[in-house]
């Protein structure tokens, strides 16, 4: 409305007043030739339409300014929140209190954060921000090399996990030791497609002043694209490395599954959280994408239902989705094995009742 008040209504309105001496005689006014009065037509309409186009500019300015200060304000509630949480400041109001005295005396207690070379869990609870206690008590240990696999049900805690990981979420208990966040990757289901060219997808988070000072060329980028069968996106722009568009329309969800390894192999990290990200590619590209991130030196935390990923991962964690969990060794051939066997077993007690009806109308003869 406001659009459609400034950019018609006004402007018909003024033109109208200013048409008004040109068709009617005024009252007491100096008398004026009908080219006179044209030429202050002339004047007028030229006068109104640039007020009308300063007054749209200001009421559309007016709304830009409200809509930055509310973001404004947000950000800076993020900081202040942030610096809290670092204090050791941060608290949180329940929204529902199912635990009781367990939910309350969990949240107001803190863990401890040691820097380490390895990722260990011991005693840790993991709440989400609502309160809901998803496991009580959580413990495991990883070290360079322990390929690990995370699987569970939905809302279980495995996403929570990595976000306590990551320092997103406070430590309300026990102790978690882990690596710098330099030193940890996360690669999504739906990896983030920054706006700039080709190479700044390769090379995200970094810079191209960065990736030239860590001594990285553009050949070294080809590599890396040539292992992941990608090479042909330099070749396919132009432009090369320097071609920009609207890569989330641009590549179909397998290929930007690709160039989220990609990163990965840029960023050499020690370790990785890949979180469904090969749910869009073939087996045969699953299988370079983790044979060669094992070549790298990287240690991988999976979190996947596939089963062809078992056989990368020697440890497994699998929560129950009622707080428990199992941490253990994962032998891969037995595993599937036993699945398969289940599956069966399934199969067939999905059959009873239909057998039974049979029998009972046999019976009936």
């Amino acid at each position: 409305m406001q659009d459609f008040i400034i950019k018609y209504v006004w402007g018909a309105l003024g033109l109208l007043l200013c048409s008004v001496p040109v068709f009617f005689k005024i009252p007491n006014a100096v008398s004026q030739t009908m080219g006179d009065r044209t030429e202050s037509f002339i004047t007028n309409r030229r006068l109104l339409l640039s007020s009308s186009d300063a007054f749209g500019r200001i009421m559309f300015s007016y709304k830009e300014v409200t809509e930055l200060a509310g973001y404004t304000s947000r950000v800076a509630t993020l900081l202040d929140v942030m610096d809290d949480i670092k204090a050791g400041k941060f608290t949180k109001t329940l929204v529902q209190d199912e635990g009781g005295n367990q939910q309350s005396e969990l949240m107001k207690g803190r863990g401890e954060i040691i820097e380490s070379e390895d990722i260990e869990f011991i005693n840790v609870p993991i709440i989400t921000p609502g309160g809901s206690i998803l496991v009580p008590k959580l413990s495991f240990h990883m070290k360079r090399g322990d390929h690990v696999l995370v699987i569970g049900p939905n809302g279980c805690g495995k996403s929570s996990l990595f976000r306590i990981l990551g320092g997103l979420w406070p430590v309300y208990g026990g102790t978690v030791r882990k690596p710098p966040l330099t030193q940890v990757f996360y690669v999504p289901q739906r990896p983030y497609l920054s706006a700039g060219s080709l190479r700044q997808q390769i090379i995200y988070p970094d810079s191209l002043r960065i990736m030239r000072s860590k001594g990285i060329t553009d050949a070294d980028l080809l590599e890396i694209l040539r292992i992941l069968d990608l090479d042909h996106l330099v070749s396919s722009f132009p432009q090369g490395w320097d071609a920009e568009a609207e890569w989330r329309d641009v590549l179909s969800g397998g290929l930007q599954q690709r160039v989220a390894m990609a990163r990965l192999f840029y960023n050499r990290p020690k370790y990785a959280i890949l979180d469904e990200c090969t749910s869009s590619v073939t087996l045969e590209m699953e299988k370079v994408m983790y044979d060669h991130a094992k070549e790298l030196g990287i240690t991988l935390m999976t979190v996947s239902h596939r089963r062809s990923l078992w056989k990368y991962h020697g440890l497994i964690l699998q929560f129950d989705g009622q707080g428990k969990y199992i941490f253990t060794k994962l032998d891969a051939e037995r595993r599937l094995a036993l699945e398969d066997e289940r599956e069966e077993i399934e199969s067939k007690l999905r059959q009873v009742p239909e057998l039974r009806r049979r029998i009972e109308e046999l019976s009936a003869v």
